[in-house]
């Protein structure tokens, strides 16, 4: 087999083994080949904020993705379950794609998120959610998702409060338990919280 303009190269693997056994092809994923497990393995181990957070353990996307459904479902809290399974698995490609800082992200430009859109799509098809999703759907979670980033930038980030409200707008308050948790918030062991990912997928999955 050759490589690019007829070299002797071997063609470049565009596939990924999965611990479940599955091979994703990364150029053109296949929902059947995609699985929670793997999605929560990978999410628990993948850092953000490229790791530069304060703590034992990095905080993973994994853990980010548990704060956002949950921030999105106390401010939605008439929504169905596939808009909280949604906001739940709203970073999910990163789970063989990896984390990149946004800013990164802008000087790579439109072909990357194209690629990461594909991946959503195949994963959103594996569990029976539309794609895209409506655009009233899209922005609630981008707004939980700006408010999770607030709170990790200033208590695991070492944002100072302005610098963070520049970057992430004005921070939204909450009452109650969520409250509670957003102030305390701490990154936690992988293992730990590839099961409570794992968790709260299977609970929000079976009440659909």
């Amino acid at each position: 087999m050759t490589g690019p303009a007829g070299s002797l190269l071997p063609k470049p693997r565009a596939w990924q083994r999965m611990l479940s056994g599955r091979r994703l092809d990364l150029l053109d994923p296949r929902p059947a080949d995609i699985a929670i497990e793997d999605i929560a393995h990978g999410l628990a181990r993948v850092a953000r904020w490229n790791g530069q957070t304060v703590g034992a353990h990095a905080f993973t996307v994994a853990q980010h993705a548990l704060v956002v459904e949950e921030i999105a479902s106390a401010r939605n809290a008439d929504w169905p379950i596939a808009w909280r399974l949604a906001a739940l698995l709203h970073d999910a490609p990163e789970y063989v794609i990896g984390d990149l800082i946004s800013p990164f992200k802008a000087a790579i430009g439109l072909d990357y998120k194209a690629f990461e859109n594909r991946l959503l799509a195949a994963i959103h098809a594996r569990f029976e959610l539309p794609y895209p999703l409506p655009p009233e759907i899209t922005a609630a979670i981008k707004e939980a998702d700006r408010i999770a980033a607030y709170y990790e930038a200033t208590l695991l980030a070492g944002f100072a409060l302005e610098e963070a409200q520049e970057f992430f707008g004005p921070v939204i308050r909450f009452d109650g338990a969520l409250a509670s948790k957003l102030s305390r918030l701490e990154a936690r062991p992988p293992d730990e919280v590839g099961a409570a990912f794992t968790a709260r997928f299977g609970l929000l999955a079976t009440q659909r």
